[in-house]
């Protein structure tokens, strides 16, 4: 989803919760991966892998000049015979430590290994960090959620779209001086999009 979409899309669904909720949790994940430095990991459940969220971030932390925002993919079912960049197997949340971010993406309620892995990363000192199923176990241990329930407006890839999308717009510290060429970009498609002035 290009930036004059994700514009349309924010157009749709002003007034409603989404905006602002999907702009608080990115703003969670861009506030721990920056202040902390300390990496952002990116992981679904065996039967879905956010392969599609882990590009956008990637595009979004080359777009806004800020690397933090860049995921290390963790796969469930990772071989060494993988791209690099699809190669990182579950033993990377072993190694888990305070400073570092975990992104958990799960259209359900994760199984009970995954949980443990959760839990054991919180207790080494990471931040956690949810988006997907509805109330649950995930989202009690995680510092910030994000939850899509079942049946509502938006499905969980959109969501993923808006919260890479804003992520990567949040202000910079002021200490780095003129608006970024993305967020300049973005207030351009916003502007071409919005529909023209009433004529009185």
């Amino acid at each position: 989803m290009d930036a004059v979409r994700v514009a349309l899309l924010r157009e749709v669904l002003a007034g409603t919760e989404w905006l602002g909720a999907t702009r608080r949790f990115a703003g969670a994940l861009r506030s721990s991966a920056m202040s902390h430095e300390g990496g952002l990991l990116l992981v679904g459940t065996p039967e879905y892998e956010p392969w599609h969220l882990a590009a956008h971030l990637v595009d979004e932390a080359a777009w806004s000049g800020t690397p933090e925002l860049a995921p290390t993919l963790v796969r469930h079912h990772a071989r060494a015979s993988d791209p690099a960049h699809l190669a990182v197997g579950l033993g990377r949340l072993a190694a888990a430590r305070r400073g570092e971010t975990l992104l958990v993406v799960s259209p359900d309620e994760p199984g009970a290994p995954l949980l443990e892995r959760v839990h054991d990363v919180r207790r080494a000192g990471a931040t956690v960090l949810a988006l997907g199923a509805d109330e649950s176990e995930l989202t009690a241990m995680a510092h910030e959620t994000l939850t899509v329930p079942e049946g509502a407006e938006l499905d969980l890839d959109t969501v993923q779209h808006l919260v890479s999308a804003a992520a990567g717009e949040n202000p910079m510290p002021a200490a780095r001086g003129r608006r970024r060429l993305r967020d300049r970009l973005s207030r351009l498609a916003e502007s071409l999009t919005a529909p023209p002035p009433a004529r009185w």
